[in-house]
């Protein structure tokens, strides 16, 4: 004899939705788009933005470390700090390089001062006017080199090299009185990372 399974009873007809108003599907069609442009969209422009931004500094920071001479303005804060190079505050024509290696760090820098500006940087590096000697061009070729001195033109010329026990730097100091109202001074400041 066969079981006959229970009929079971067909399900109620639902009741019928009345049909959508276009209007109202366009606004739920928008509205959706909307919803998906700010949730995709935003983010991903975001990311483009901050990409170029990122790709930007890098190029700034590769022209900034690949030059191969003085930029002319002044050097930052910090290496002013580091370095112990005081550049008097009413300098002109100042412009700066820093180098970078394993074995040491140099910062070159360059500014016309005033006899009293100079007085105060030389005070200010530990140094004075009596420590610079007569045709004593302290900064070696190399270094003169790197940022395109030459020391041959009119003088006279004065140098010093104020030596500080490591940590501090030791700044090669050289001094153009061509114009005694305004004296050039370049200065090489290095020391150990």
């Amino acid at each position: 004899m066969t079981a006959s399974l229970p009929r079971q009873a067909s399900p109620p007809d639902e009741p019928r939705r009345p049909p959508e108003d276009p209007r109202h599907k366009f606004r739920r069609r928008a509205l959706t788009l909307l919803i998906i442009v700010l949730l995709i969209g935003v983010p991903a422009g975001y990311l483009v933005i901050s990409a170029n931004q990122s790709r930007n500094s890098g190029k700034d920071k590769e022209a900034k470390y690949s030059a191969t001479g003085l930029t002319a303005g002044w050097p930052s804060r910090v290496q002013r700090r580091l370095y112990q190079v005081p550049i008097p505050t009413n300098s002109t024509d100042v412009a700066y390089y820093e180098t970078n290696n394993w074995k040491t760090s140099r910062l070159y820098v360059q500014f016309g001062t005033t006899p009293t500006g100079l007085d105060t940087f030389l005070k200010d590096v530990g140094t004075s006017r009596d420590a610079l000697k007569e045709d004593d061009i302290t900064i070696s070729t190399r270094n003169q080199q790197v940022v395109g001195w030459e020391f041959t033109g009119p003088g006279p010329w004065a140098g010093s090299v104020h030596k500080q026990k490591d940590p501090a730097p030791t700044q090669d100091i050289v001094v153009n009185w061509s114009t005694p109202e305004h004296p050039m001074v370049y200065v090489v400041s290095r020391t150990i990372p």
